[in-house]
């Protein structure tokens, strides 16, 4: 299995559909920025990613320091980083404040917003994942990613998925959350693989480095047993490569040397074990790859700055297991309503 699959086995993305929206020019949208949305979903210190997908129209994205991005239908457009954006008919329209939590708590079946004009239709969604576990995709996307789904036969069956998302969003139907949440985890991993696919060959970092052959191999191998003894020499054979080939193109690519990536890598799996079982520190010790919970502990205190049993208890309780990240922002904003004020009617539902 390939790094990236490897990755997002792991990772537990979570995804839902945050709104579907029927847009009229003139109108212009200011989403919040990522941190603040997790905040009002009660989300802690997982990372949101928010996205867009284009059914029908077209508009601007706007962000700080960044030249607008003009989306049409089909397009999707993820901000791995949760900048704020706008979201405009033109350049020309007065941004509005998104309101999250009254459109969280009342859940419109469609949100109605702008002039009456021209139509825009958009489906804006999140992912959560934990940021250490997803650290290495993160750090090699740029502010935005987009791409297109429209006209590409690989891509149909995702694009009539997310219409039908759009008719979901809002059904009483026994498990159609079940059905958002793994649709906007496809729509995210369909455009992790088409923004790889359309890299150029200059282009580096972790992403980048999946597309070499020696750097994939060796990145595949060490996700695929990250416990087992990888040296330099071990991975090279195994890759089929020299070592000093190896060493200088791992570098090259994903900017540090093999070993200091593996390590982690490992420590990065140490925080979920720590964070989702009940494994007694040796036992992670053991799972990532270290002889003794001894060597474990002081590779765990350089990394995070305390020993693994105080890191467990400082996170703990951070969210069950059990529960996922949108039922944790349905029970808060359930509880949030009883006290809160009636919406001042931006919203409608169709």
């Amino acid at each position: 299995m390939d790094a990236l699959s490897e990755i997002l086995k792991i990772v537990q993305l979570n995804g839902a559909i945050f709104f579907n929206a029927r847009f009229t020019a003139p109108w212009c949208v200011a989403s919040p920025a990522a941190a603040s949305l997790a905040r009002t979903l009660g989300l802690g210190a997982d990372r949101v990613l928010l996205y867009h997908y284009m059914l029908e129209g077209s508009c601007l994205i706007t962000l700080e320091g960044m030249q607008p991005v003009l989306l049409n239908a089909g397009d999707i457009i993820l901000f791995p980083h949760g900048d704020a954006h706008t979201m405009a008919s033109s350049t020309k329209a007065r941004p509005q404040p998104m309101d999250a939590q009254t459109i969280l708590r009342e859940r419109p079946k469609v949100l109605h917003f702008g002039g009456g004009g021209e139509a825009t239709r958009v489906i804006c969604g999140y992912m959560v994942c934990d940021p250490r576990l997803f650290q290495p995709i993160l750090a090699a996307l740029p502010r935005v990613v987009t791409v297109t789904l429209r006209g590409m036969e690989q891509a149909r069956w995702l694009e009539a998925s997310l219409q039908h998302a759009a008719q979901e969003a809002n059904s009483p139907q026994p498990g159609a959350e079940g059905v958002l949440a793994k649709l906007s985890e496809a729509m995210v991993v369909e455009t992790l693989r088409r923004y790889v696919a359309q890299l150029s060959p200059d282009d580096t970092g972790w992403l980048s480095g999946l597309r070499d052959r020696a750097v994939g191999k060796c990145l595949a191998l060490m996700h695929e047993n990250p416990a087992r003894a990888w040296t330099v020499d071990s991975l090279a054979r195994e890759v089929g490569a020299s070592r000093s080939v190896l060493a200088e193109r791992f570098t090259h690519f994903v900017g540090q040397s093999p070993i200091q990536y593996l390590g982690r890598w490992r420590m990065a799996l140490a925080t979920n074990y720590l964070r989702r079982s009940s494994l007694s520190v040796a036992s992670i010790a053991e799972e990532v790859g270290y002889e003794t919970d001894a060597t474990f502990s002081r590779a765990f205190r350089r990394e995070f700055g305390m020993p693994p049993a105080t890191w467990r208890r400082m996170h703990a309780g951070h969210r069950a297991a059990s529960e996922s990240p949108q039922s944790a922002a349905k029970r808060r904003l359930r509880s949030a309503a009883r006290t809160a004020k009636p919406a001042r009617g931006t919203t409608r539902a169709g």
